[in-house]
């Protein structure tokens, strides 16, 4: 029995290429599923990824130990004039 050439054609490209094709459907199907049910709930992905933006506080005019001393010299300057 003498294989045609389409025979040899499936044999050596088609399969192969089917064979790659689901598996890279299986995984890709696989990861859709743990990034739609898991992943997206994860703060670390979504931190990594930028789908959760962090909020901006705005930084209070007194926050360190030098803007309190300061404020207090210009206290005691105004209530010595």
């Amino acid at each position: 029995m003498s294989l045609s050439t389409w025979d040899y054609l499936t044999l050596l490209l088609l399969r192969p290429l089917f064979a790659i094709a689901l598996v890279v459907l299986f995984i890709a199907s696989g990861w859709y599923l743990a990034w739609k049910l898991v992943l997206v709930h994860v703060p670390l992905v979504q931190e990594i990824f930028g789908l959760k933006k962090k909020p901006v506080n705005p930084k209070p005019a007194t926050r360190g130990r030098f803007s309190k001393f300061y404020s207090t010299l210009e206290t005691q300057n105004s209530a010595s004039k």
